[in-house]
């Protein structure tokens, strides 16, 4: 739940690009290493070197990946790892390797039927059957789909070990600008997609990141997970209300009234 406007919509909206270009660069250079490897490989074995097969088998994963990668970040983004949902994130993650999985291969195969017809060449993935084929790339892609989410998952921790603190100051980066807020100046921090708002009496900024993150840096400045999208500084918590559903109703100091989950309840009233 969001109160932001049009730009934090479009924030919601966007994948971070950071990820994508280091996994365009990890993957280039990872298809430049397999493909001098098969060439040397032939090499040494007295074999015919020919570029064009490695380029052509090579040159469609990674494109495949390129195309797949942002599917892996929204993923990460929508199903992080947190320390209460560890088998929700392995057996989620686990099943979406699997149309993952096959989108890969179908478009590499498409892409490399394309290029040998070109060719005047066969290519025959199939030609040992369907199943083991699809086990076979599925195992591999397991990895590779684990080495992406990583990407997306470790690229805002990076972020937002640059906002360190500064004296009794925090700094973010809205845009292209550093600002430097006072942590008791800062009444909530609340996810919007791909970004988090930080919400003082003034104005709301509007800063990159996940609210994991956040969370971790901004707890020993007495902010509380009262929502899974939302942290509040429990200096600014006039009251607090439950309602029968055992949610929360909590007041601010500026009289907005926010919504507390039953499901955080416990880290509101006993953290310090």
């Amino acid at each position: 739940m969001t109160s932001g406007g049009a730009g934090v919509t479009s924030g919601a909206r966007s994948f971070l690009t950071g990820p994508w270009i280091a996994i365009a660069v990890l993957g280039f250079v990872n298809g430049l290493v397999n493909i001098t490897s098969i060439v040397l490989e032939a090499t040494s074995d007295g074999d015919a070197v020919s570029l064009t097969v490695p380029l052509i088998t090579e040159g469609s994963s990674y494109i495949l990946w390129l195309l797949l990668a942002p599917l892996i970040g929204y993923a990460i983004h929508k199903l992080p790892p947190r320390q209460d949902n560890i088998p929700q994130f392995i057996l989620g993650h686990l099943a979406i390797t699997l149309p993952i999985s096959l989108l890969h291969i179908g478009g590499m195969v498409l892409i490399r039927l394309a290029c040998f017809a070109l060719l005047g060449e066969r290519y025959g993935f199939f030609d040992q059957g369907i199943l083991l084929p699809l086990v076979y790339e599925w195992r591999k892609d397991v990895v590779s789909y684990a080495v992406l989410a990583g990407t997306y998952w470790v690229y805002p921790l990076i972020l937002a070990r640059r906002a360190k603190p500064v004296g009794e100051r925090i700094e973010i980066r809205e845009g292209n600008k550093a600002l430097f807020l006072p942590p008791g100046d800062i009444l909530e921090v609340e996810a919007a997609g791909n970004y988090v708002q930080f919400r003082t009496k003034d104005r709301v900024h509007l800063v990159r990141g996940t609210l994991a993150t956040w969370e971790a840096r901004l707890s020993e400045h007495g902010f509380v997970r009262v929502h899974r999208s939302r942290l509040v500084n429990k200096a600014h918590i006039a009251a607090f209300k439950p309602r029968a559903s055992g949610d929360l109703d909590i007041t601010l100091d500026d009289g907005r009234v926010i919504m507390g989950s039953r499901r955080y309840r416990e880290g509101l009233t006993t953290s310090p």
